[in-house]
């Protein structure tokens, strides 16, 4: 605490030692009388300001809790000034029916708004918004009843002693129900807040019994402004200097929506049982012995009133509940939807992933002797053979390269794993495949075509991976073209619609389109095109067949740019398709 919180304590507990003397030593007198008055509008003024730099440091829902606690308190403090000008400036006590007097019952109002805020958890919005539409309808319920109890005794039918004896009832029961609420914050609070709490609670409770006290006195003309009966009240006005100067509280971090929960719960309940209850002082305003009919009628208006304006707020309540737990049943059906295809996808997954490691496993079995079956046919080529024998060699070395790229497809599919990608020159990697593949179609006689776009766009993907759909995809072709006696492979690229393309096509020879395959002899290795499909899916494009009549085949990979890519969120896929559609 620093050097002027330390001075400003003096003063206030100074002034109470003042006031604590006049009135053990001081005989009653007007002096003694403006003194306790004085004193104590001095207290409460403090007691107000010492929460001001509270309120302006904080922010948000702290803010506002501070700022409700110096309201509570600033209508004390104007109340206290109300009753100083009778007693100082008119010399006069104060009135018994005094219509200031709502102002008192009021400033109870505000430090319970600020403890329905419940600063000491952290802040749950759908709680919140409902919490406090319920506490307002326990304020309207609490001003009900100032209408119906009090005021009738002070418009409706002047009876001081009725005016007098409701006010003070109904004064004390809004005290003691926010004593009880206090307690129940300090018991679910700890730390700092509990300090805070329970500082307020002993305020709280010297308040209620000193006033009960002078009360009493009152009643029995024993009381005086500045009499021993005011040191209690004026020491609890007092304490409210030393919480607002040492409290340091700060919002919490930590969820705590068990809390959150009962506590909205038990808000609803009383806001409720309130509702309900407006039905019973109706009777009771009926039935009340020994009240005039004008005091009957009043109190039957505003309890009709009461019971339109809170009628109101109950059905906003319900429609906003109605709307809340409308979004959490969405909420919870498209949950179990995403939890459904998740344990879907979980079972392909691992479908594929026992499938993958079964061809795994054969593929590397395989591999050996197709590698031995190659050398050996490479090997008969270099042999003097006869023109007849010639071509039979050449189609079985073509036929292991075949086997030995299925082979690879099928590793290349068992492989989960995804590989790095990075910018290729898609040109590069047709001409590499046609080089890979030229011990394939120059045993053949197959005339190979290219063409290649110098100003195609790169594309982001796995050298490795699409070099392998390129090359089987060129073995499948020349397979047909063995077959079906095809001559020419075009090979090209093109970028139409600003995509990269790479095109592969099997022109066709007029004489033998009657004896060309039909249109499923592509899809005839549907092992090696699934793992081709895969690979150019997973690069977010699309292998598209294309097929005429008279035998003419066009495969096309596209594939997207790199600056599409990079354009695309992350989480995006685009289809990889494996399309068949006749062309022109």
């Amino acid at each position: 605490m620093n050097t002027r919180s330390k001075i400003w304590l003096t003063a206030v507990f100074g002034s109470l030692a003042a006031l604590a003397v006049a009135a053990l030593f001081l005989p009653r007198s007007y002096g003694v009388t403006s003194l306790s008055d004085l004193t104590q509008c001095f207290l409460l003024a403090s007691g107000t300001a010492a929460f001001v730099p509270q309120a302006r440091r904080a922010r948000g829902r702290m803010r506002l809790f501070w700022s409700l606690i110096v309201l509570g308190l600033g209508f004390w403090f104007i109340y206290q000034t109300m009753w100083t000008y009778f007693e100082v400036l008119q010399h006069s006590e104060m009135p018994e029916v005094f219509s200031g007097d709502v102002i008192l019952f009021l400033h109870i109002v505000p430090l319970m708004a600020a403890l329905a805020l419940r600063p000491h958890v952290p802040p749950d919005k759908y709680a919140t918004r409902l919490g406090r539409l319920d506490f307002a309808l326990l304020l309207v319920w609490w001003l009900y009843l100032y209408v119906l109890i009090v005021m009738p005794w002070q418009y409706v039918v002047l009876d001081p002693p009725s005016y007098s004896n409701n006010l003070n009832t109904i004064y004390l029961s809004e005290q003691l129900f926010f004593l009880a609420a206090l307690v129940a914050f300090w018991i679910g609070s700890k730390g700092p807040w509990r300090v805070l709490y329970g500082n307020f609670f002993v305020v709280g409770l010297t308040y209620v019994v000193s006033s009960s006290l002078a009360n009493w006195a009152l009643a029995r003309n024993e009381y005086y402004t500045g009499s021993l009966y005011d040191v209690p009240l004026a020491f609890a006005m007092a304490w409210l200097t030393g919480i607002g100067l040492r409290a340091s509280v700060n919002e919490p971090q930590t969820t705590g929506r068990e809390a959150s929960t009962a506590y909205g719960v038990w808000v609803a309940r009383c806001s409720m049982i309130a509702v309900f209850s407006l039905p019973l002082f109706a009777a009771w305003a009926m039935a009340e012995p020994g009240v005039r009919s004008e005091v009957r009628s009043f109190r039957v208006g505003v309890t009709l009133l009461a019971a339109l304006v809170m009628g109101v707020m109950v059905f906003v309540r319900q429609y906003l509940l109605d709307r809340e737990l409308i979004h959490l049943l969405n909420h919870s059906r498209e949950s179990f939807h995403s939890l459904k295809r998740l344990q879907a996808q979980v079972l392909q997954s691992e479908k594929l992933a026992s499938i993958g490691q079964l061809v795994g496993g054969a593929a590397h079995e395989l591999n050996n002797p197709i590698t031995a079956m190659l050398g050996y046919s490479d090997l008969l080529l270099s042999t003097s053979l006869t023109t007849e024998q010639q071509p039979v060699a050449a189609k079985i070395g073509q036929h292991v390269r075949r086997t030995k790229s299925l082979v690879a497809s099928l590793i290349s599919f068992a492989r989960q794993a995804p590989s790095p990608k990075t910018s290729l020159d898609l040109n590069t990697l047709a001409r590499t495949a046609v080089k890979l593949t030229q011990p394939q179609w120059e045993p053949l006689q197959i005339e190979v075509r290219t063409h290649f776009d110098a100003d195609l766009p790169k594309v982001l993907g796995d050298s490795n991976q699409l070099l392998q759909v390129c090359l089987q995809l060129m073995a499948n072709c020349l397979h047909i073209m063995s077959q079906k006696g095809s001559k020419v492979l075009m090979i090209s690229t093109d970028q139409p619609e600003g995509s990269p393309v790479l095109q592969i096509a099997i022109e066709p020879m007029p004489s033998r389109s009657e004896t060309d395959a039909d249109s499923s002899t592509v899809a005839s290795d549907s092992v090696a095109l699934s793992a081709c499909q895969g690979i150019v899916q997973e690069h977010r494009g699309r292998i598209v067949y294309d097929h005429r009549d008279d035998g003419a085949i066009r495969l096309r990979v596209e594939l997207p740019p790199v600056v599409a890519i990079a354009r695309t969120p992350a989480d995006a896929t685009a289809p990889g398709l494996w399309q068949s559609r006749p062309f022109a």
